[in-house]
């Protein structure tokens, strides 16, 4: 399935680079399953992937976050797809998006077995296949390695958009304790972005995210050597299924979460 997955991501990018920031790629259609609003680069490229996927002969069940869930056969898995992760940047221009997707075998994250994303506006392609390894366009990645790393040289993704007045208040002492915090727009991104040794944590603690989100930067994250987590530190696990909400804290080395597990510790 992964050359099915590099295939579609391919493909969506040619579909739809040239509509990024445009009039008619920012148009409003509908309201998608995961309750955003759908636009016409959304369903475009979620179109092409469930084409592709077609094609290839297998029928698996596909959640996506436009088009809900399409039942397949059992035996052929589920697609985890998020065809246009970053629609904000998109509609704007910003070039920090791209489509996501991954094949599991089951009904769990830690199922997936196949994983593909492609930075739309760099055309980078980011895959991995359990066991096997991640990969950026052919050359193997892995997380950046730091045997002594300090706390004020930590380079940090996090999301906090839309976040409470009171997370906000509860994740206080590990903001202030980050010196070099980035917030890029597109979860899935920004974890291939610590795969490739760019970040060193990526968390996300509002309770929003969904399996579409970041199924397939699951498997590229740990691939590469990383970690995803819970708040507890334990590993992490979720079902692939539309009312799931949670969240994850990402890290290159254990020892980074350390550093903050206590600050982790609020309900």
């Amino acid at each position: 399935m992964i050359a099915t997955l590099k295939t579609a991501c391919l493909e969506v990018r040619k579909s739809v680079k040239d509509l990024v920031g445009t009039p008619e790629g920012n148009t409003k259609m509908s309201v998608g399953a995961g309750g955003d609003i759908s636009r016409k680069i959304d369903l475009i490229a979620e179109k092409k992937v469930i084409d592709i996927i077609k094609e290839s002969g297998k029928n698996p069940t596909i959640f996506g976050e436009e088009c809900g869930l399409i039942k397949g056969n059992d035996n052929d898995g589920y697609i985890i797809m998020d065809a246009i992760d970053g629609t904000t940047n998109v509609t704007r221009s910003i070039p920090f998006n791209c489509c996501s997707l991954a094949h599991a075998t089951d009904s769990k994250m830690s199922s997936v077995v196949d994983a593909a994303i492609i930075d739309i506006a760099r055309g980078d392609l980011y895959y991995s296949s359990k066991d096997k390894g991640a990969f950026l366009n052919g050359n193997k990645i892995t997380i950046r390695k730091t045997d002594n790393i300090k706390e004020d040289e930590i380079i940090a993704g996090v999301n906090i958009s839309g976040i409470s007045q009171e997370l906000l208040h509860s994740i206080g002492p590990i903001i202030s304790k980050l010196n070099h915090i980035r917030v890029f727009g597109a979860n899935a991104l920004e974890l291939c972005f610590l795969a490739r040794g760019y970040l060193d944590m990526f968390m996300d603690l509002r309770d929003k995210i969904r399996p579409t989100d970041m199924a397939a930067a699951f498997l590229i994250v740990k691939e590469a050597g990383g970690l995803v987590l819970d708040k507890a530190g334990n590993a992490f696990d979720s079902e692939l299924s539309f009312g799931n909400r949670f969240s994850f804290i990402s890290v290159s080395d254990i020892k980074i979460f350390k550093m903050f597990a206590q600050d982790f510790q609020f309900k």
